[in-house]
């Protein structure tokens, strides 16, 4: 019985047929516990943990895990230990309210520590409120799209975390064949994981180059391919789907196979570096090139992917401004007493005033704690935070809902290079000038990193009938212990050990305090390559074609989305491996439980893979790592270990292919 009632319905994962209706785990009618002292006290718990680990690591040894899967198999775990009856929708509040703190760590960790490594100042309160007040704007510019991406979409997104996700709780509620099912494939793919990137029997990323020709090709033409082999990133493929993950893939493609050895044909012949790089072009390898030039034509069709998706939200936006406009002015709320509970937001009238609030409180502190007492460039700072945060929460919304990474860091550097040209306008420059864009561009950053997240919170209630008021009310708990938490912690790490060369390196950070500096002295941005994006995101979105992932193909590494699309195959193959429809829906099904499986056991063991190099690193020193303990730390370079890699994930994909097919 019990498993039954937890089991996920036949039409979750797929677009509803005309008249069709999608009923959740605990159904609307159906009130379970769900926001209580257990609840809110481990959500909170594991808020304030995971912010100063996800921190402190992030920052120590340049790792950033995901904490929303941890977290939720953690309180899975707690409460088949307490035999907590009735406990999935208090775990599915613990995980909302735990998942704030990578959020939170995400926007501070990216930005702040830039202002050090610039030989500036800031303080806990500057690094807190920053982080408080993107976090609350990022939730609350989420919750008027939440019925857009969570209900309407239903279907045509495939949200692979938060899938993942889901069906942990799931399979640690319902027990039986599915915890099973789910166990086996965290195990395998923890273990296949923690092999690469723990112990290093095998290299993470490969690369055509390993071969004679592969070389080559990489030395003549700037032509290459590379992989990461890892289980959960494979996994996250086969979610996603051969749709989604092809177009992502096409976006690589484009980068890396037609215009960086385009960009070295050309460049061989210019005489000089330029637009700020360091070496000639005929110099650079394929990764180089784009680094320095082809990712930006990604950030600027991504900025555009933005501004096109807005033009065609208009209507929803209308929408949520008219209710918003009918509550305020005293017009019957369309949240009255007949509405359905799992579709209650918070009122929008509470929204419209709740931004308003923040708005003004971001004023207040950038007016007295950023550009000292000059209320026209805190009122331009507030304005920048509320534009960026507010066009590019959709843009982080949909990126997680198609292939769960967030563009944060690129939509981060597009506000900084923005905001940076209009505070030199406004004679904001120098040393203060770059104090405010890094606060202002982390301000941003936590808004981003929030409403993409917050996204797949609201995703897995929806599925599994959770009351969304009760999880974005709570959401701002979690926030505001992971802000503080999180300010804390790069304190401690900054007058410990220091940001930059000699101390921790930050790379994030660092990058974008390098973009600051020579902004602030007049230097050029590359506007040609942004505007370069930004048309092919409109000539894209003309012929029929989603700008958005192409945009994020070309942004992201390629070997991060290579993957992805060989996870897709499988999905595609596994559902046509039987002519019987019925037999391949369960086979598809399995494989999405599978592969969730290795997305959990993917995130849990780079925990504990980060958390021994850490505690190594404070017992032994700065080069410690397990890897020179076990003498793998030669191998896993060499180009044995990059063509096991090959042959490893060839035996992954044919494990989840074979594993997938065995439903009945």
């Amino acid at each position: 019985m019990q498993q039954t009632a937890t089991k996920l319905p036949e039409n979750a994962y797929r677009p509803l047929k005309p008249g069709e209706e999608y009923i959740p785990v605990v159904p609307d009618d159906k009130i379970v516990p769900e926001v209580t002292p257990y609840s809110l006290g481990w959500g909170l718990f594991y808020a304030v943990l995971f912010s100063m680990a996800a921190a402190y690591l992030g920052l120590k040894i340049g790792q950033v895990f995901e904490a929303a899967i941890p977290i939720a198999i953690l309180a899975v775990g707690m409460s088949v230990f307490l035999k907590r009856k009735n406990a999935l929708q208090e775990n599915v509040i613990i995980q909302s309210i735990g998942a704030s703190s990578g959020l939170i760590v995400a926007g501070a960790i990216f930005t702040i520590p830039g202002i050090y490594i610039l030989g500036l100042q800031a303080n806990f309160f500057q690094i807190f409120l920053s982080s408080l007040f993107g976090g609350c704007l990022g939730i609350l510019f989420l919750i008027p799209f939440r019925k857009y991406f969570v209900k309407d979409k239903h279907g045509e997104f495939p949200f692979p975390e938060a899938t993942a996700t889901t069906e942990v709780l799931v399979a640690g509620e319902s027990g039986g064949e599915q915890a099973k099912v789910l166990a086996v494939a965290a195990i395998v793919g923890g273990i296949y994981d923690f092999c690469v990137s723990g112990i290093g029997l095998w290299k993470e990323v490969v690369s055509t180059q390993v071969f004679r020709w592969g070389q080559l090709l990489s030395d003549k033409i700037k032509w290459v391919l590379k992989i990461n082999i890892g289980a959960a990133v494979t996994g996250l493929g086969y979610i996603i789907g051969l749709r989604y993950s092809l177009i992502i893939a096409c976006g690589s493609f484009l980068a890396w196979w037609v215009l960086i050895p385009a960009l070295y044909f050309i460049g061989q012949y210019i005489p000089i570096p330029i637009l700020g790089a360091t070496q000639l072009i005929r110099d650079m390898d394929p990764q180089a090139i784009f680094s320095n030039y082809v990712r930006h034509i990604g950030i600027g069709g991504i900025a555009a992917a933005g501004l096109i998706g807005i033009i065609k939200s208009s209507g929803i936006i209308a929408g949520a401004f008219k209710l918003a406009f009918g509550e305020l002015f005293g017009k019957k709320s369309a949240e009255g007493n007949g509405s359905q509970r799992t579709q209650r937001d918070i009122k929008m009238k509470w929204v419209v005033v709740l931004i308003f609030v923040t708005l003004i409180a971001i004023f207040l502190f950038f007016y007295w704690g950023v550009v000292e007492h000059n209320w026209q460039h805190a009122l331009i700072g507030m304005l920048i935070v509320f534009v960026f945060a507010f066009l590019f929460t959709t843009v982080s919304a949909r990126a997680i809902a198609i292939v769960g990474s967030n563009p944060v860091s690129g939509m981060t550097l597009m506000t900084l290079i923005l905001s940076s040209v209009l505070l030199v306008q406004i004679g904001l420059s120098g040393e203060r000038g770059m104090l405010a864009a890094l606060i202002i561009g982390g301000t941003v950053c936590s808004a981003l990193a929030m409403s993409g997240g917050f996204i797949t919170d609201l995703k897995i209630g929806y599925w599994l009938g959770t009351t969304p008021k009760k999880q974005e009310s709570f959401k701002f708990f979690g926030t505001l212990f992971s802000a503080a938490a999180v300010g804390f912690v790069i304190l401690m790490l900054y007058k410990t050990y220091g940001f930059g060369p000699g101390g921790l390196e930050a790379p994030q950070a660092s990058a974008m305090a390098a973009v600051i500096k020579p902004l602030m002295s007049g230097a050029q941005a590359p506007w040609l390559l942004y505007l370069s994006g930004a048309f092919l995101a409109i000539i894209l979105n003309l012929v029929g074609v989603s700008p958005l992932p192409i945009a994020l193909g070309m942004y992201l590494p390629i070997h991060l989305n290579v993957p992805l699309l060989v996870g897709g195959l499988v999905a595609h193959f596994v559902g046509k491996s039987s002519s019987d429809a019925e037999l391949a829906n369960r086979r598809k099904e399995r494989g999405t439980l599978i592969a969730s499986g290795f997305i959990a056991g993917g995130a849990v063991m780079g925990v504990v893979s980060a958390f021994i190099l850490f505690i190594g690193k404070q017992l032994a020193g700065e080069q410690w790592s397990l890897m020179q303990v076990l003498g793998t730390a030669h191998w896993a370079e060499s180009a044995g270990a990059e063509i096991l890699g090959f042959i490893m994930f060839a035996l992954l994909c044919v494990y989840l292919y074979w594993d997938a097919r065995r439903a009945k």
